[in-house]
């Protein structure tokens, strides 16, 4: 663990006090709030916040704002690819950093860069030359998009194997789940409030809104007491980066876990970042609807993080397996209807089948890994994020050329036939508690 948090233990005893497991509706609120009671985890949820918001909120403007000045799903597939490369080549290397360093100052520095990209974006918004008057302006969304990326490959291994440090390891999924429930419970209220932002006060406005939630992140992050690295520097971090290979490559359950994960991630992600094709082009419901699609697909991913935070540690392998399968139908479904209640159904499962894989995954790699891999092994989950970006300039390029329903749906296929051959062929995964 960490002296500092070992530290704020003695003083704070009701971090380890056990959870009395009640009867009732009371005691199962209390049992899905449970790691509520760790007021280092207050404090970090706090922090994510920040991290939460400008993300959803990103996601609708920046996609939104490049597809208006350019009309381009290989543009749109471009900027994903702008942020996919930086952290796919340094994810790993941040994940050696997370295992090095202070996670809490990686966080810290990480939000602050944030900030400055975003209102690095809002000024030249402000000032009228990112606009759909400039077509050659969309050049300073693929910029930001490849900062953005930096920061992201760098940050996202110290954050994803940070809850470890401060929840005891019975607790985990229920922080993870927490985590979820909060990240979807922004994904339906952010992506709504940012179109509703963006049709009253313009683009420029959701991007100042952003900066200061990266402050308030900031803000949090400083008051979580630090933590002591997981190894000892002496090595090299390209040795450590090697080590972390073999690691994974021996621990076979890790690896399956993996696997699947980085494959649903591939091919599930880029539906998310092309989805303004289909609220421009096949539903057509401008950015209100897009915000308003966005939003209800946290419905089903609030719904299955309330379930997880109260389930014990069984059978997480087969549900995961289930939620890849509910992901995969569910986008077919999407892809090839124009129905708008039928969308926004749809909508809803596929929130349920990404957040249940996702929540599910990280929870199993953190569980079962050595504390002295963790950040190096998340950071190979992180890899899967910058994967799927290249999936979506793919997608992107086949949208173009065949339809944006041939393309998402050609790559849900692709999933369905991923998540059966697992449920067919890999007991161990199966059996996975």
């Amino acid at each position: 663990m960490n002296k500092n948090l070992d530290e704020y233990r003695d003083k704070n005893p009701e971090i380890d006090r056990p959870l009395v497991d009640e009867g009732g509706i009371a005691g199962y609120g209390r049992r899905v709030f449970s790691s509520f009671k760790n007021p280092v985890y207050r404090l970090y949820y706090y922090s994510l916040i920040g991290h939460w918001g400008p993300m959803q909120m990103q996601m609708v403007t920046r996609t939104l704002l490049i597809y208006r000045i350019t009309g381009s799903g290989s543009i749109l597939g471009l900027m994903a690819l702008a942020g996919a490369m930086p952290m796919l080549l340094l994810s790993l290397y941040g994940g050696a950093l997370a295992d090095r360093l202070e996670k809490r100052k990686i966080l810290i520095y990480s939000q602050a860069a944030s900030a400055l990209v975003s209102v690095a974006v809002a000024v030249p918004l402000t000032m009228g030359y990112l606009s759909r008057d400039v077509p050659g302006s969309w050049w300073i969304l693929i910029v930001s998009s490849v900062l953005q990326g930096i920061i992201m490959g760098l940050m996202m291994p110290s954050r994803a194997s940070m809850v470890p440090e401060i929840v005891k390891p019975e607790d985990l999924m229920n922080a993870i789940s927490l985590n979820n429930m909060g990240m979807n419970a922004f994904r339906i209220l952010a992506p709504a409030a940012t179109g509703f932002i963006i049709a009253a006060w313009d683009f420029d406005a959701v991007y100042y809104i952003m900066t200061a939630l990266y402050i308030f992140s900031v803000i949090f992050l400083f008051r979580i007491p630090g933590n002591r690295p997981a190894v000892r520097q002496g090595s090299s971090t390209a040795t450590e980066v090697v080590q972390g290979f073999r690691y994974i490559r021996t621990e076979t359950t890790i690896m399956l876990v993996l696997l699947f994960t980085l494959g649903c991630t591939i091919l599930g992600m880029p539906f998310n970042m092309l989805l303004p094709m289909f609220t421009e082009d096949v539903l057509k419901v401008g950015e209100v609807g897009l915000g308003i699609l966005m939003a209800v697909s946290g419905i089903g991913a609030i719904v299955v993080s309330f379930v997880l935070a109260s389930m014990k540690n069984k059978n997480r392998g087969i549900l995961m397996l289930f939620s890849g399968l509910i992901l995969s139908l569910s986008l077919m479904v999407f892809s090839f209807t124009t129905n708008w209640s039928l969308s926004l159904t749809m909508a809803v499962f596929i929130g349920l089948g990404q957040t249940g894989q996702t929540a599910i995954g990280f929870t199993l790699i953190q569980y079962y890994v050595d504390p002295g891999y963790r950040g190096r092994v998340m950071s190979f989950m992180m890899l899967g994020f910058g994967l799927s970006s290249l999936g979506t300039l793919f997608g992107g390029l086949l949208a173009d050329s065949m339809g944006i329903e041939w393309s998402i749906g050609g790559l849900s296929v692709a999933l369905a036939a991923l998540t059966m051959a697992m449920i067919a062929f890999s007991p161990r995964l199966r059996k996975l508690d």
